[in-house]
């Protein structure tokens, strides 16, 4: 099979494409990658054929202020420059990122069956949640209830303003205004950070988070028989600032935290951080680091979170904008985390000192991690889209 799976360029996003195309090459199909300058090369020193995702820069004509407009009519607009070369390349399937939704209306352009990939929870709205981002958990009895029923009128507007210009953007581009939406959508989360919904579509399948290393180096941690407390700043435009910064200012061994404990920052970039003999900061596999770490403090995107939990490692979640909210909320209620809002030096050493000194902490990770398995509600993500190719064809 010959797939091109579409994907902008914020690493929650391009990382989880890069690693399906990594299963993808493993099963003997054929991907190219869509994405952004940025990972091209990345993604062709992990094997990848990609190329440019046109159109990505915005122009004096998209309205950001509205994002119902920013997404849908860049996306109207990116799937017209995009047409071109995936006819070219003349897939049998295009796999379109959730919020690159450009993706799936070139594929309707072209007639191509498409598969929308979400790499977090399911995030539509449902008949039987709150409104998803408030972070709250379902209402119990008549007034949890009604509560929920409440929010989602309020809501509605918001969500219906978007299919209208969703249609109107792909009526400009000679699409029926009516979306018939993808054949499958790929959920890519653990089953323990999914929350269940009486409507669950019946093209949404689990099929476990896509990780993806950008980097073969390892972060050497400074010596030492204490703790190790990993810290990955959020990745996201709107996630939490200054969070490496404070952390290694702050958590001091000897002083708050027992002697001989660590740091080690991860990040893809930033400035250089000015760093103490018991600290670390860089580029490295966070995989490597969570075998060693004790807690990790993150910025609460999916990726780090669902990562984190696979290595059965607890959690202080500093949640910035975006869906971090939702996702720091729902890892806290299953038990693995500890949650800090507005970030201060006071309660990030007071969260991490509880997280480090409860074990339920680890066991709930432990169990987070485990649901992979133990459910047997996670499917090959390759497999679901051989099936709907077939189905499609």
């Amino acid at each position: 099979m010959r797939v091109a799976v579409v994907a902008g360029p914020d690493p929650g996003h391009a990382f989880p494409a890069i690693a399906l195309c990594l299963r993808f090459l493993g099963s003997g199909d054929v991907p190219t990658l869509f994405t952004g300058m940025e990972w091209l090369d990345t993604a062709a020193a992990a094997g990848i054929d990609a190329v440019e995702l046109l159109g990505l820069d915005p122009t004096a004509a998209d309205d950001d202020a509205d994002s119902g407009a920013k997404i849908h009519q860049r996306a109207a607009r990116m799937a017209v420059r995009n047409v071109p070369v995936l006819r070219e390349l003349a897939p049998d399937l295009v796999v379109s990122d959730v919020i690159t939704a450009c993706g799936g209306m070139a594929a309707e352009l072209l007639g191509i069956p498409w598969v929308e990939l979400n790499p977090h929870p399911l995030y539509r709205p449902s008949k039987g949640l709150p409104p998803l981002g408030s972070g709250l958990a379902p209402g119990t009895g008549i007034g949890g209830r009604l509560r929920d029923t409440v929010m989602r009128s309020l809501t509605a507007r918001s969500w219906r303003k978007g299919l209208q210009q969703r249609s109107a953007a792909r009526v400009g581009i000679g699409l029926p205004a009516v979306d018939p939406g993808p054949v499958r959508r790929l959920i890519a989360t653990l089953p323990a950070l999914e929350v269940p919904r009486p409507d669950w579509p019946r093209e949404a399948v689990v099929v476990g988070p896509l990780h993806f290393e950008p980097t073969e180096a390892v972060l050497q941690i400074p010596p030492g028989d204490g703790p190790v407390i990993a810290v990955a700043p959020s990745t996201a435009t709107t996630g939490t600032t200054g969070l490496a910064e404070l952390a290694v200012q702050c958590l001091t061994p000897g002083e708050v935290l027992p002697e001989g404990a660590r740091v080690a920052v991860s990040r893809l970039g930033g400035e250089h951080l000015s760093l103490p003999p018991w600290a670390v900061a860089g580029l490295g596999r966070q995989d490597e680091l969570l075998s060693q770490a004790d807690v990790m403090v993150c910025g609460s995107g999916h990726g780090i979170v669902a990562k984190t939990l696979l290595a059965g490692v607890p959690l202080v979640v500093v949640p910035g904008g975006g869906d971090q909210w939702e996702m720091a909320n729902r890892v806290v209620r299953q038990g693995s985390a500890r949650l800090i809002r507005p970030l201060t030096a006071e309660a990030l050493v007071t969260a991490v000192r509880e997280v480090l000194s409860v074990p339920g902490y680890r066991e709930a990770a432990r169990r987070a991690g485990a649901s992979l398995s133990e459910t047997g509600g996670v499917t090959d993500p390759v497999r679901v889209c051989h099936e709907a190719l077939m189905e499609a064809g």
